[in-house]
């Protein structure tokens, strides 16, 4: 089973493909400012209501960006940990067809190993007043 993650606005969502990239299930909700605090929850829950866990896992994918710098950290946060965690390949993606993209790489055999955001912009990084 491949796990599908996207994080990069205030709807996260979550998908779920078989080892043949065959979509099983979607599951999106309004995230908003409570991501950090529910998302890994979410995830448990939504393989559980497919009865797969997390070892079952063959790979991950993710939409990298752009997108909200918050929203976009902390998915790729959890997805990276997952990953590592369970030696899973993981494969981020950009653009509107991230999904096809990402499972097509991971059909072809690759891994990124770890995922970095791509935000859109370069950072605004406040200077200290004093």
């Amino acid at each position: 089973m491949i796990l599908g993650l996207k994080t990069d606005n205030p709807v996260a969502e979550l998908s779920l493909f078989d080892d043949t990239h065959v979509l099983i299930s979607e599951k999106k909700w309004q995230a908003d400012r409570e991501l950090a605090h529910y998302l890994l929850k979410y995830i448990e829950d939504f393989l559980e209501e497919h009865t797969v866990d997390l070892q079952q896992l063959t790979g991950i994918i993710a939409y990298k960006g752009p997108g909200s710098f918050t929203g976009l950290r902390i998915g790729l946060t959890v997805a990276n940990t997952i990953a590592y965690a369970g030696d899973i390949p993981i494969i981020g993606g950009t653009g509107d067809a991230w999904q096809l993209t990402a499972l097509t790489q991971l059909k072809e055999g690759k891994n990124d190993k770890i995922l970095m955001p791509l935000y859109g912009s370069e950072a605004r990084v406040t200077l200290p007043k004093k």
